[in-house]
């Protein structure tokens, strides 16, 4: 895929500079070579990765972070690495943490940290909760076991740091129960007619 196409696709959520389509085009590259070995991502045409995974999560980086931000961020269930690699991509100068249990997607994460030289990105193979620290920003995308793996985000984010959740918009009541510590913003529909939902708030201190 050329990086005109590759800007046009992108062009509803966020507009980039070549350097960054350089290194979409790569990593795409990276999905589409080991998804047929370890099952990444359900979605397997070009033009719907670029869209649904890179564009949904750039949009979400432009949402949550500045590029000039020295933050923390976690990436629980990091799966191929979205939103967290293109986190990581944005604000250069925030500490991403990709948190993976599938060792596969682990290696693969690992190798797509190595190529695109992501001094700022690193993954943890394993389990949430045996995850050591904690980080100012936590966001979870396309997670099995909602329930669970928003308990887990909540013990994960620093007081008065910030939890964001890409979901669907059924699940949106769904969360607020769930969280009575969050002080929610208003949700943001993410470009694209998947009637995907952000939703970030502040965690409460005390």
């Amino acid at each position: 895929m050329t990086h005109p196409e590759i800007a046009a696709l992108l062009k509803p959520y966020i507009k980039l500079e070549e350097q960054m389509i350089t290194w979409i085009g790569a990593y795409l590259n990276l999905i589409l070579k080991w998804n047929a070995k370890i099952n990444l991502t359900s979605v397997t045409d070009p033009v719907e990765i670029i869209r649904r995974h890179f564009g949904e999560s750039f949009f979400a980086a432009a949402q949550l972070l500045n590029p000039r931000d020295a933050l923390t961020a976690i990436d629980l269930g990091s799966g191929a690495g979205f939103p967290g690699v293109p986190l990581a991509m944005f604000a250069p100068g925030t500490q991403v943490t990709l948190i993976e249990a599938n060792g596969r997607k682990a290696v693969f994460l690992n190798e797509v940290v190595r190529k695109l030289s992501l001094q700022n990105a690193k993954v943890f193979n394993g389990r949430a909760e045996t995850y050591p620290g904690m980080a100012d920003v936590v966001i979870m995308r396309a997670v099995e076991k909602f329930d669970l793996a928003l308990g887990l985000a909540l013990k994960l984010v620093h007081p008065g740091g910030r939890l964001a959740l890409m979901i669907s918009e059924s699940q949106v009541t769904e969360a607020r129960a769930q969280t009575p510590g969050v002080n929610w913003d208003g949700l943001v529909m993410v470009p694209g007619g998947k009637s995907r939902i952000l939703m970030a708030g502040r965690i409460e201190i005390g």
